[in-house]
């Protein structure tokens, strides 16, 4: 592991975006480099090289892994972005799914991942790192309704006694057995850190007001899953980087560092320099420039870009915590607003020089 190596990045006043997305649709086929393992590897530290990172971050695409899940338990690819389980499919599906795993080929996008996962981390000096959707997230993709479920487990009911509980669980069994198969394959083509993203591990699925009555449901749904993967991370000497861009308790928050993890990324709902005194100080805190919204001149001015993000990382740097300035999640092309989006990740990272006073 390399806790000191993301200190020192923090120490030297780093600014960095997550932004492969809009390099590679700088390019004129995008989709077909997305199946393209070296092509897209080399897209991806195209982008760290643009934005000044030695940290070859890849693409964020939470519907990977649900897709892959589905395919093998025989959902036809049509139909997979809107699929929910209706109901517990059972033991023998989890079976199903370890035995696919173990008898096919990834899917030609994560192939394709796996490949500029490799590419990057033998012919590039950056810092490989892999990327997974949360298993929580995940099991909530899975279902129709989530929020329903994990509020009745929350109330001590159990996966025997209620049928709603039992699907969410079996739900939550079948995304961590894909997750960790994704972060072994991501770890045998050369990761050196593992990018978790767990964005609904938030005050939408877990109700605070069930949560201040002492329920471990948030232990038990969001924190102990993820805790299986900082393990394996740990037993393997590659780095845990854990997002969470939803709006989040303090508590949640506090759950969140018993991970450990290297990088704590999280949404621009949070106010970094107050988190700073409850995250530990060996968990470099990363973000959260509201980028989400950098699409639109109305909501987010050019000009206003490098404001907050002189004043956060001023903010950052009087509370002496190790911090990343960067964006509150990836930043993804939007049709028509690429230069716009690149303009103000320049702006930010001080690359477009100031206008001059009139």
């Amino acid at each position: 592991m390399s806790r000191s190596y993301f200190l020192e990045l923090a120490a030297k006043n780093l600014r960095m975006p997550i932004g492969a997305d809009l390099v590679l649709h700088q390019h004129r086929d995008p989709a077909a480099i997305l199946l393209d393992g070296p092509r897209l590897g080399d897209v991806i530290a195209e982008a760290a090289v643009s934005f000044g990172t030695p940290l070859a971050f890849p693409i964020m695409d939470l519907k990977l892994e649900k897709a892959w899940l589905l395919s093998l338990l025989g959902v036809p690819a049509t139909e997979v972005d809107s699929y929910h389980f209706a109901e517990d499919p059972g033991a023998d599906t989890v079976t199903r799914l370890v035995a696919g795993l173990a008898a096919n080929p990834p899917p030609p996008r994560v192939a394709a991942n796996l490949a500029a996962l490799r590419h990057v981390a033998t012919t590039t000096p950056l810092y490989p790192v892999g990327m997974s959707i949360g298993p929580f997230s995940l099991a909530t993709k899975l279902l129709a309704d989530p929020i329903m479920p994990v509020y009745v487990a929350g109330t001590g009911a159990t996966a025997a006694e209620d049928p709603e509980v039992a699907l969410v669980e079996r739900a939550l069994e079948l995304a961590q057995t894909i997750v960790l198969h994704s972060i072994q394959l991501q770890l045998q083509a050369g990761a050196k850190a593992v990018f978790i993203a767990e964005p609904a591990a938030n005050q939408v699925f877990f109700s605070p007001k069930q949560l201040e009555t002492g329920t471990d449901i948030f232990a038990r749904y969001a924190i102990a899953p993820n805790r299986a993967i900082a393990d394996l991370l740990v037993a393997h000497g590659v780095d845990h980087l854990f997002h969470c861009c939803g709006e989040i308790t303090d508590q949640m928050l506090t759950d969140f560092c018993s991970l450990h993890p290297v990088l704590l990324s999280l949404g621009s709902s949070r106010r970094l320099w107050e988190d700073a005194a409850i995250v530990p100080a060996d968990i470099v805190l990363y973000g959260n420039l509201p980028s989400k919204r950098f699409y639109s001149n109305q909501l987010t001015p050019p000009e206003s870009v490098k404001v907050m993000a002189d004043e956060l990382e001023a903010k950052m740097r009087a509370t002496g915590h190790a911090f990343i300035l960067g964006t509150e999640c990836d930043t993804l092309h939007v049709e028509g607003c690429g230069d716009i989006i690149c303009n103000k990740l320049h702006r930010m990272l001080n690359l477009i020089p100031p206008i001059p006073a009139e």
